[in-house]
């Protein structure tokens, strides 16, 4: 009986090491294949273990990514929304989804989700900003100043932010536009965003 459940025991241990080397062999080359941007690829190599593991939180999570990036947005947000059914707490597919709905100009459903998420984290850096962006593409300048004053007061020197500011005050004309301008460039000499801005 001992030699059976020791017999038994490296059957499971070889077979869960066979496992995890497809598994990682299978992430491996997704990844590679991304680097190179070849999206299509990337989704076929996981497509296998997909079909063994339907449920699995890093695969949709994974597929919802390469998906956005292939610009085949409906796939994208049917597995981050998978993702997040699986595990109802993370945060990761949500903030995916929110790019996805940006980047197709569903400012609503971006506004909703980022809405979901700063209740669950009032602080969260990507939440708050990309909330910030639907509500510029929105027009809605007073909740959206508001929101960047409250993440500046943490992060008085972040770029993103401050350039998100800039957006608002350009957008309403306002006088501390040119001296926001000198405060981003005293940060960041070579800011894109500002630089572009006086050319």
């Amino acid at each position: 009986m001992k030699n059976i459940l020791i017999i038994l025991l490296v059957v499971l241990h070889l077979n869960a090491s066979d496992e995890f080397d497809e598994v990682k062999s299978s992430y491996f080359k997704s990844y590679d294949y991304e680097l190179l941007g070849n999206y299509k690829e990337a989704i076929k190599v996981l497509a296998p273990l997909y079909a063994k593991y339907p449920r699995g939180y890093t695969l949709n999570l994974r597929f919802g990514w390469l998906f956005f990036q292939n610009k085949n947005y409906a796939d994208s947000i049917n597995y981050y929304k998978k993702a997040s059914l699986i595990n109802t707490y993370a945060l990761d597919p949500r903030l995916g989804l929110l790019k996805v709905y940006l980047e197709t100009h569903s400012y609503d459903k971006a506004q909703s989700v980022a809405s979901e998420l700063i209740k669950i984290d009032y602080y969260n850096y990507y939440a708050n900003i990309y909330m910030i962006q639907s509500l510029n593409a929105q027009q809605k300048y007073d909740i959206s100043i508001k929101i960047i004053n409250k993440m500046l007061a943490l992060y008085p020197t972040d770029i993103s932010y401050l350039e998100l500011l800039a957006v608002v005050y350009k957008a309403t004309n306002s006088k501390y536009l040119l001296k926001l301008y000198e405060d981003i460039l005293i940060l960041d000499p070579n800011n894109v965003y500002v630089r572009s801005d006086f050319k």
